[in-house]
């Protein structure tokens, strides 16, 4: 939507008292006020604008209308008071439990893919089983697994952006998702396994689970976000009469903190999973997260109504790659007849500059696109560099649901199966994510210290790194242990499970630095007409990762394993210092393009 557009839709607003009227602030913008007089109090049937000094320049929509005990803020105001977070909808709440049930489905049947690949088939005991393929087959499908629901979404976007909207695609992706759940839970039973059925329906579940998710991952996050539409920050009196300053920020911050909070409560469904192959059958154990998607999909379809829908645009992928090629190849032309843009600062253009139909003398005829289209692609582009590093991060990720699990295998547990171990990490998260969300973040704030979310994912990279290296130093404690020592097969070793604790933690702090704002920041740094597109692309970075534990196949198995860790350790360590040196600039370009909008 172009700029008279826009002006054009808001026009049509009838004019309320309460909402900020960007009209008034395109004419008054040199007038200057230090505060809003006294004869404008909260809920007054004057219009506030007559007291802003100049307006910062937000995307103003109809949704930007004050309640009771609100006010704008004046840009001193802006500057100095406590940003907080709004509280979140109720239909993004609606959003967060369907994340919940989808996640608890998820993680209650892959959580159990490890013992149930590798060991062979008996109803109870200390490592419970069905194809007994090993650990280099349960390594490597676990990773093919994950690379293939981290390159679905990238399909999905395209169906959600060119036809059917995000509702739509979530609600069809859905259904095939349980159709994935029916076939492994059928193919698990004792009768398909004693027949061989058992390999050949975790793949075909494999493949048809993988689609779903992929479906509903694409756009399941920027639908969340989407739900909160005010732009424009506001003060709002608390009842001890404190006012603070309501801002757009901090409450996506909140949406996705909450969003991943959700995630992580539904994560723990691989307890009962793991209880239930260990104590009854793996047909119970995959039936129990199927049952739970039959709640996601109703949750889900009861907000239908509620839901803030982004209709579909076009695929804007296809448009995009459409318009890098244009430019590149305007760009090569224009150097070759020695036509070369410059910026006002004396340097050459980006690239993308000769995409913009304005400088081109002789558009070509498939230019769809307006100059606007060019500069939020350039805004894609950059976000997208910093997710070139989460490969190494994802792989880091990976080893508990695989090799750390099999560490766990090797060692003491008690009466705990091996596979409960990787709950630890959800149950972390599930204690410091409200804690981040409540005390830390904002105490942080009210010390007027903002840690950017580039700052955020290297802190997180350095935490997933110790997490790798204190699972190397575990691995050897392991091997040094007897009776089995370096080759303790599906046996274990006199050294109890309880020291893996660590390692879950550092992984779960580290997902709160890195995870949590890769999400955050895919979904504040991308045009409206993009958001599916970015996220879709973060999530793709997870096929990155299981690329990279293919690699590391050859020694995911004893007695190799510390040499696993350790490497993968090291990688991580040196990887986030790179990233950071390429990119703790954005951090700074943030904050001045902040203070740019507060004094515009």
């Amino acid at each position: 939507m172009d700029m008279s557009d826009r002006n054009r839709r808001l026009s049509e607003i009838p004019h309320d008292p309460t909402v900020y009227q960007p009209s008034y602030a395109a004419s008054h913008a040199n007038e200057a006020s230090s505060e809003f007089p006294p004869e404008y109090p909260y809920g007054s049937s004057k219009s506030v604008d007559d007291s802003l000094e100049k307006p910062t320049a937000y995307e103003v929509t109809e949704h930007d209308v004050l309640g009771e005990n609100e006010r704008w803020p004046t840009p001193e105001e802006e500057r100095t008071l406590l940003r907080v977070a709004d509280r979140v909808p109720v239909k993004a709440f609606l959003i967060i439990v369907t994340e919940f049930c989808e996640r608890f489905t998820y993680y209650g049947v892959s959580g159990i893919f490890q013992n149930y690949i590798q060991n062979g088939y008996k109803v109870s005991g200390s490592n419970p089983g069905a194809i007994n393929g090993g650990k280099h087959m349960a390594t490597g499908l676990g990773n093919f697994f994950q690379f293939w629901c981290y390159i679905t979404p990238i399909f999905a976007a395209i169906i959600a952006d060119q036809w059917w909207g995000k509702y739509k695609t979530i609600l069809v992706f859905a259904v095939i998702y349980m159709v994935g759940d029916l076939v492994l839970t059928l193919t698990s039973i004792p009768a398909s396994i004693r027949h061989g059925g058992a390999l050949p329906g975790l793949v075909i579940s494999m493949i048809i689970i993988g689609l779903g998710t992929g479906g509903i991952k694409a756009n399941v996050s920027p639908m969340v976000a989407e739900q909160y539409q005010r732009q424009r920050p506001f003060i709002r009196k608390l009842k001890n009469g404190k006012e603070v300053l309501v801002d757009r920020g901090a409450t996506i911050q909140s949406i996705f903190n909450w969003f991943y909070w959700a995630i992580n409560v539904g994560g723990l469904s691989a307890i009962a999973t793991s209880e239930l192959e260990h104590n009854v059958d793996f047909w119970p154990a995959y039936l129990l997260p199927t049952l739970m998607f039959v709640v996601c999909i109703l949750v889900f379809w009861f907000g239908r109504n509620s839901y803030v829908r982004t209709p579909p645009t076009g695929s804007i992928l296809l448009k995009a790659i459409k318009c890098m090629s244009t430019g590149f190849k305007q760009a090569r032309k224009s150097k070759k007849a020695g036509n070369v843009l410059m910026t006002d600062e004396g340097k050459k253009s980006n690239w993308m500059e000769y995409a913009k139909p304005s400088n081109m003398v002789d558009p070509p005829a498939n230019v769809t696109w307006n100059d606007t289209f060019v500069d939020e692609l350039k805004r894609t582009l950059k976000a997208c560099k910093v997710f070139l590093f989460f490969p190494i991060y994802w792989l880091c990720y990976g080893q508990i649901t695989n090799n750390l699990v099999a560490q766990a295998g090797e060692m003491n547990t008690g009466s705990v199966p091996n596979d409960i171990m990787q709950n630890i990490d959800p149950l972390f998260l599930i204690v410091f994510i409200p804690i981040f969300d409540k005390l830390i973040y904002p105490g942080l704030r009210r010390c007027g210290i903002i840690i950017g979310p580039v700052t955020r994912i290297f802190i997180g990279f350095i935490l997933a790194a110790i997490a790798m290296a204190y699972a190397a130093i575990v691995q050897r404690l392991v091997y040094n242990a007897g009776p089995y020592y370096d080759n303790p097969g599906s046996n274990h070793n006199d050294i109890s499970a309880a020291i893996q604790i660590p390692a879950y933690a550092f992984v779960a702090w580290s997902e709160i630095f890195a995870s949590i704002t890769g999400l955050e920041y895919a979904y504040t740094k991308a045009p409206n007409s993009m958001k599916s597109i970015v996220m879709s692309i973060f999530l793709f970075t997870n096929c990155g990762g299981a690329i990279l534990a293919f690699c590391f196949n050859s020694i995911t198995s004893d007695p190799h394993l510390v040499e696993n860790f350790a490497i993968v350790s090291g990688l991580m360590g040196g990887f986030a210092f790179l990233f950071y040196a390429c990119f703790f600039k954005y951090d700074h370009q943030s904050r001045q393009e902040e203070e740019e909008q507060r004094s515009s």
